[in-house]
């Protein structure tokens, strides 16, 4: 052992050491756990809820759009592979802007199969995702799941002191807050959110559809905030499968999902267009609240955030989850070089260059898309035919648009 793994004075000899401890088992703490795991760290991780009902059984219409970057990030970590039913690549991504019942505008911007040399992305259902990072996390030797439990985190100087609602006793070097918006051990460790409300809702759900997708995502920006349809693999019962998210004034919004499914169906049309037929909704519909929130600091004593404990942005450009996976990717660079030289990964220098890693790119993500939901999210005849002409702009300048699909990419 090194002497940078020398406990605390205070710490009980019985004590589980390890190198990280991540509280909260969602999508990015989970993988951060899986990703650190293969880079030889010691790792426990602690949820509340009980992992195996995380997995829900029956298809419920949501899913995640998981960028080129993110899915390299999975295969490294082991998860892609376990996924339990296919993914579906999206490989054209076609902006418009317009209103409801309305054609959209001729002017567009289309992200095509020559803008990139891979998939922009791929759809994968939120239980699919679930299933595959329980199994990995199970399965990785390096890998203490703690679950349902709770953490009780005193940190000092010279390291972190963990003890569970169990009865279990940790060490760590170092404490990443994967706890989601509401996060305690940021609120424990002082660290100031500012929020950004939208009262807007988004609307989340599946629709079978009469003509294939082929692959096509469609951002349709209206008045009240964009429409997203994705394509996603269809099964048996359904061949042509999309999801759909969409964004409304938060009243509308729930009295929109309440609607019978005819009138729920009608109102798809009008967004969407026929381009995909016919189309019946599949599953259940979900309404969440958005709001965009931030961190003003991502450290502090043997503490990182990352993922939505860190930050929250407005869904309008579909990188929330991708966000917080660039914050892994960041995270488990970092610390796999600090413990292949044998270092500290909990380093006071270690947490400010992951800050300045993450947090500025962040925050820029943030505000663009923020701008957006501001530029696109209104009505004013004016507006319009700006973002009109920008979108027809850059669908034009062949290496403008191919940068713009590479961020978005998170390559």
């Amino acid at each position: 052992m090194s002497e940078h793994m020398t406990p605390p004075p205070s710490t009980p000899a019985d004590a589980m050491e390890v190198d990280v401890c991540i509280v909260g088992a969602g999508p990015v703490g989970a993988t951060l756990a899986c990703r650190l795991a293969v880079e030889g760290l010691r790792v426990v991780i602690i949820d509340r809820a009980a992992l195996p009902p995380m997995e829900h059984p029956a298809f419920d219409g949501r899913a995640y759009a998981i960028a080129a970057g993110s899915r390299r990030l999975l295969e490294a970590a082991g998860v892609w592979g376990n996924l339990p039913m296919p993914s579906c690549d999206i490989r054209e991504i076609r902006v418009t802007d317009g209103r409801p019942g309305e054609r959209p505008s001729p002017l567009f911007l289309e992200f095509g199969r020559e803008d990139a040399t891979e998939p922009f992305g791929s759809m994968i259902e939120a239980r699919a995702l679930r299933v595959a990072l329980n199994a990995t996390l199970h399965a990785k030797p390096g890998v203490t799941v703690l679950a349902p439990d709770e953490a009780t985190v005193v940190r000092r100087a010279e390291g972190a002191l963990v003890t569970t609602r169990s009865g279990r006793t940790i060490s760590a070097r170092l404490v990443v807050a994967a706890e989601g918006r509401r996060s305690p051990l940021r609120t424990q460790a002082g660290i100031v959110v500012t929020r950004l409300p939208y009262h807007q809702c988004g609307i989340v759900c599946a629709v079978a559809h009469e003509r294939p997708h082929e692959g096509r995502a469609l951002e349709h920006f209206l008045p009240a905030g964009p429409f997203a349809q994705l394509p996603m693999a269809g099964t048996a019962e359904h061949p042509n499968l999309s999801a759909l998210v969409w964004t409304d004034e938060e009243k509308l919004a729930h009295r929109l999902a309440e609607l019978p499914a005819e009138a729920f169906t009608h109102e798809i049309h009008r967004r969407m267009g026929d381009w995909l037929g016919a189309v019946t909704p599949v599953g259940r519909r979900w309404v969440y609240p958005l709001s965009a929130q931030y961190a003003q600091r991502y450290i502090d004593t043997r503490l990182v955030l990352v993922g939505d404990s860190a930050h929250g942005i407005h869904p309008i450009a579909g990188q929330g989850l991708n966000l917080g996976f660039r914050d892994v990717i960041a995270l488990s660079d970092l610390l796999a070089g600090v413990q292949a030289r044998g270092g500290d990964v909990g380093a006071p220098d270690v947490l400010r260059d992951y800050q300045a890693r993450c947090r500025p790119a962040n925050m820029l993500m943030l505000a663009a898309t923020d701008a957006l939901e501001r530029l696109f999210g209104n009505d004013n005849p004016v507006l319009r035919l700006a973002r009109d002409i920008g979108l027809a702009g850059v669908n034009r300048i062949t290496p403008l648009r191919r940068a713009f699909a590479r961020h978005a990419m998170g390559l």
